[in-house]
C-alpha cells in the first residue's frame, strides 16, 4: 500500500521561509503526478501546487506565485513544497497528494492518495 508522509511544517513568523516534504513508498513514484493542497480553518481544501511526473512541468495558485516553489526528486521519492515571504493567510494543514493516472493534474478528485497532513501556522 502506498503511503504519503509529510513533514517540515511548524509556527513560524510572517516573512518566514519553510519547506515541507513529503515521502511516498513504493516503486512507483516516478510515474506519479504529485500535488500539495491545504485546508486553512473553517475553509475547505484547495489546491497550491502541482508537480509532473519528471518534474518539468509545475502549477502553483495565484496566491503563492513568486513565493511558494514545488519540486521533486524521484530518486528519493520525495516531493517538496519550499514557501517563502510566508503570510498569516497562509496558515493551514497542508496535504501531500498523489495521482497515478495523470500527467500533471489540479484538481483535488482527480487524486487518489493522500498524507495525513502536516500544521503551518504563520503568526503576524
Amino acid at each position: 500500500q502506498v503511503q504519503l508522509v509529510e513533514s517540515g511544517g511548524g509556527l513560524v513568523q510572517a516573512g518566514d521561509s519553510l519547506r515541507l516534504s513529503c515521502a511516498v513508498s513504493g516503486r512507483f513514484f516516478s510515474q506519479y503526478a504529485m500535488g500539495w493542497f491545504r485546508r486553512a480553518p473553517g475553509k475547505e481544501r484547495e489546491f497550491v501546487a502541482a508537480i509532473s511526473w519528471g518534474g518539468s512541468t509545475t502549477r502553483v495558485v495565484d496566491s503563492a506565485k513568486g513565493r511558494f516553489t514545488i519540486s521533486r526528486d524521484n530518486a528519493k521519492n520525495t516531493v517538496y513544497l519550499q514557501m517563502n515571504s510566508l503570510k498569516p493567510e497562509d496558515t493551514a494543514v497542508y496535504y501531500c497528494a498523489a495521482d497515478p493516472d495523470s500527467y500533471l493534474s489540479v484538481v483535488e478528485g482527480d487524486f487518489d492518495l493522500w498524507g495525513q497532513g502536516t500544521q503551518v501556522t504563520v503568526s503576524s
